[in-house]
């Protein structure tokens, strides 16, 4: 599944740099990646080579990604606001954002591509679309889509839309559950109000709460260690370890739980990575929740934004590892669930369908989230 929000690509390969820019660039990856690099060997005119030393994660980023890259972190992207997956060789809508272009066009969930503007979307891949969706800027595009068995064609343009990353619902029996798309820089304070908000509508405090980090990719470090430290009395957080003296520091939880010890359940699955995986390891090894689900994405590292030249552009460079309160690196590893559910398992637990209460309908279901609360009760009984 994927969320057309951003998506940022390697450049370096096509991207021309000054004298400055290149000297600039190199003496960062010389002073601050998380790995010493042996640079004397690569040519400054030519510095496709080096990136190709460096992790997936550090890239140059131009202007425009510098700037999405910021509307992201700040709860922000530009575009339709389209959900999708691709599902039996086609791709489907699974839903539209709040308020977004695509939601007052008159797109649905369920509606299946089968262009954009005159081209045929119908065999090709998610990436492509999000390349041809882009590519149109801010003019008007036309999107056709396929609606029981009719086609329909609707007009729209892209545009800057604010990006809720917390839901949450009351379940049965006085447990809740939170659903995080995202760490943003509002995310703390979201975690927190509907918390406050989920408490308030129960008329008392909460038996236990189900925190959702399936398809979360993570997000802002310091977002992470906040959210974690909600729902912790003590302990340490996450560490971090790099080449330089401020990579390597440790985050402590201060006194203070938001859920007064009530247990925690949180779901992951393989796409739940980088600060999802720090929230979900912080938890686990502090035994304050239970983690069920699938083995997570297993990204271990923090990338830092290091300006270039005015600073309209920028080096995202991986600059530390970040270990969980255990001192577990999870690169490459994942967090491994408490309780491991088959993909069918997850499935059952829809997010869409929990948000819209439709698995009140459905007590078996809903009794399984349950479950795993007393689950994380009588694990934390057994370790205590």
């Amino acid at each position: 599944m994927l969320s057309l929000y951003i998506s940022f690509a390697s450049i370096a390969s096509t991207t021309s740099f000054t004298q400055q820019q290149a000297n600039e660039i190199l003496y960062h990856i010389h002073t601050y990646y998380v790995d010493d690099l042996p640079l004397s060997q690569y040519h400054k005119s030519n510095l496709t080579d080096v990136f190709e030393q460096l992790d997936p994660y550090s890239k140059y980023l131009t202007a425009s990604e510098l700037d999405s890259l910021f509307s992201a972190a700040n709860g922000r992207y530009t575009g339709i606001g389209i959900e999708v997956e691709e599902i039996d060789n086609r791709i489907v809508i699974l839903g539209t954002l709040p308020g977004s272009p695509a939601e007052q066009a008159g797109i649905e969930g369920g509606d299946k591509l089968v262009a954009i503007n005159s081209e045929d979307v119908t065999k090709r891949d998610i990436a492509h679309i999000s390349k041809l969706l882009k590519k149109a800027a801010l003019k008007t595009i036309y999107i056709t889509v396929e609606r029981a068995k009719s086609e329909l064609t609707l007009a729209l343009r892209r545009e800057e839309i604010n990006v809720e990353s917390v839901f949450s619902q009351l379940l049965t029996n006085q447990n809740a559950y939170i659903s995080l798309q995202s760490f943003n820089n509002h995310s703390y304070h979201d975690v927190a109000r509907h918390i406050n908000k989920l408490i308030s509508n129960n008329g008392g405090p909460l038996s236990g709460l189900v925190i959702d980090l399936r398809d979360n990719p993570g997000g802002t470090l310091s977002s992470a260690v906040a959210i974690s430290d909600l729902f912790l009395q003590a302990g340490t957080i996450v560490t971090t370890k790099g080449r330089f003296y401020d990579a390597n520091q440790q985050f402590v939880a201060q006194h203070g739980d938001i859920l007064n010890g009530a247990p925690i359940v949180v779901l992951i699955n393989e796409q739940s990575a980088s600060a999802a995986e720090i929230l979900a390891g912080a938890l686990q090894d502090n035994q304050r929740a239970i983690v069920v689900g699938s083995k997570s994405y297993g990204k271990g590292s923090v990338q830092s934004l290091i300006p270039i030249g005015d600073g309209t552009t920028a080096l995202k460079l991986t600059t530390a590892k970040y270990f969980t309160p255990s001192g577990r690196s999870i690169d490459g590893v994942g967090i491994k669930p408490n309780i491991l559910l088959t993909e069918q398992g997850l499935s059952h637990l829809n997010k869409r369908a929990i948000m819209a209460g439709e698995l009140s309908n459905n007590r078996d279901k809903l009794a399984l989230l349950d479950k795993h609360l007393v689950d994380a009760k009588e694990y934390y009984k057994d370790k205590n």
